[in-house]
């Protein structure tokens, strides 16, 4: 599953079974705090199956951690945090996800520059943007296992 972190949607995204291709899973409105979202992403991973989270790492530019990436992190260490306590109070249906962390540096561009060649109009991006990042995070994810794949065959 792929998450991206924003400031009024968590976008998600999964993967087909064969892990080869990102496709949206809709939005979770957050009015501004991301941290509203634990309970709901953790709703969806039960729902999905979900056996690891590939979670936007906004980065700086430059590679350093800004104020937004060390947030993401925040983030990660709570969800980490109530999925170990729904599971160990029998309240979680699946095993806790790995929990990844992956850079984000222009995802939302490529998902701007998606949604313009799907024919989307700039003005409906906007709801879109968020689960269309998950997806290129979550594609370049699965892009790369299938390499590591590749490799280890040949």
């Amino acid at each position: 599953m792929g998450v991206d972190l924003g400031e009024a949607r968590v976008g998600l995204a999964l993967s087909d079974p064969e892990l080869t291709l990102a496709h949206p899973a809709g939005n979770i409105e957050v009015a501004g705090d991301y941290f509203q979202a634990l309970d709901e992403v953790i709703a969806q991973v039960e729902e999905a199956q979900a056996t690891r989270l590939i979670i936007g790492y906004p980065l700086l530019l430059s590679g350093q951690e800004g104020r937004s990436a060390k947030k993401a992190k925040r983030w990660v260490h709570a969800l980490q945090g109530r999925m170990d306590e729904y599971a160990s109070s029998g309240q979680l249906a699946v095993e806790p996800p790995e929990l990844v962390l992956r850079d984000e540096r222009l995802t939302t561009v490529s998902a701007h520059r998606q949604l313009s060649q799907a024919g989307l109009d700039g003005r409906l991006h906007r709801p879109k943007v968020d689960q269309q990042s998950a997806v290129v995070l979550l594609q370049a994810a699965l892009d790369e296992h299938a390499e590591a794949t590749r490799s280890d065959i040949g």
